[in-house]
């Protein structure tokens, strides 16, 4: 988006109306560096209680940064995280454990103890974190491997499943205690389409029959339109749209001969929705490589380390 002056401005989210409840997640002016990079600049976003938000980018947009940074495993340089109300970059890690106790995390490996069942691996939060006696552990435990399918699986080891359960169960164990909020990193990467449209329907209706607000990070187009009530697009560490699905539909529909009417990040979002090989992406990288190599920045000539044995 730009200002007046041409300038491109950061993009805050929209102003909540009176009376409506606070966000769930609640992310304002983030900035993130490593050593001289800026990896996230001014990054800001707001997610509801109930709704599933979608966060898209290209490789090294930063996504999983903003991941890492929303659950508390990184610090931000800058700005203001907070869930449920409570400012995490402030917490210790004594209040940083409060607070993870109510969300829940799908790595993109599913992230499985290999040594544990699934069950033990359900069952492990629970055993560390509640009181419960092992009887309504067990019982739990099986609600939540049934809640994904996979019950009848319950004494099997991680390697003795695919890697679509092996997602599904670590769907199961990130609900073990019930949270009010899901993360999910990459869902649906490295799965068959039949696969990936399951785990999109157990997103929805966890969604949809537990009220569980949903924070998706993926570049998986299809999945993102099934599950999306709203989405946000990266682009090299700066948030240059949010919206609802229908507004990046209109985007991904635009007919080539109505492209003129978009301004530079509506094409930029375009292209990445439709995953087309040429548009202001492809420009760019192109751009980039030839600059990089003619001024240096890719050292194509070196010292070689071992010394010539001809003259």
């Amino acid at each position: 988006m730009k200002s007046a002056g041409g300038r491109r401005s950061h993009y805050s989210p929209r102003v909540e109306q009176q009376g409506q409840k606070p966000p769930v997640v609640h992310v304002s002016g983030v900035v993130k560096r490593f050593g001289e990079q800026t990896v996230l600049d001014g990054i800001s976003l707001d997610v509801h209680r109930g709704e599933t938000m979608v966060v898209m980018g290209g490789s090294g947009s930063g996504k999983s940064t903003l991941l890492r940074l929303m659950i508390g495993s990184l610090r931000p340089d800058a700005g203001r995280i907070e869930l449920f109300g409570r400012n995490v970059c402030d917490l210790d890690e004594a209040g940083l454990n409060s607070v993870r106790k109510q969300f829940g995390i799908l790595f993109q490996s599913g992230a499985l103890f290999n040594s544990m069942t699934l069950a033990e691996n359900v069952a492990l939060p629970l055993q560390e974190h509640t009181d419960l006696d092992p009887e309504i552990i067990d019982i739990q435990v099986m609600i939540k491997l049934e809640l994904v399918g996979l019950r009848e699986h319950a004494d099997k080891l991680p390697s003795q499943i695919s890697g679509g359960m092996k997602k599904r169960a670590g769907l199961a164990r990130a609900l073990a205690l019930d949270p009010a909020l899901l993360f999910y990193d990459e869902p649906s990467a490295g799965l068959d389409p039949v696969t990936s449209a399951q785990i999109d329907r157990l997103i929805l209706n966890l969604s949809r029959k537990l009220g569980v607000t949903s924070i998706v990070v993926t570049h998986e187009m299809d999945s993102a339109f099934t599950i999306a009530d709203r989405m946000a697009m990266l682009d090299r560490g700066r948030m240059i749209r949010i919206g609802p699905r229908a507004e990046y539909e209109r985007l991904r529909d635009t007919p080539e001969n109505a492209l003129s009417g978009l301004d530079e990040n509506e094409r930029l979002i375009r292209q990445f929705l439709r995953g087309d090989a040429e548009g202001p992406l492809a420009e760019r990288r192109e751009l980039r490589g030839f600059e990089e190599a003619l001024f240096g920045a890719v050292r194509i000539t070196t010292t070689p380390s071992v010394e010539p044995t001809r003259s």
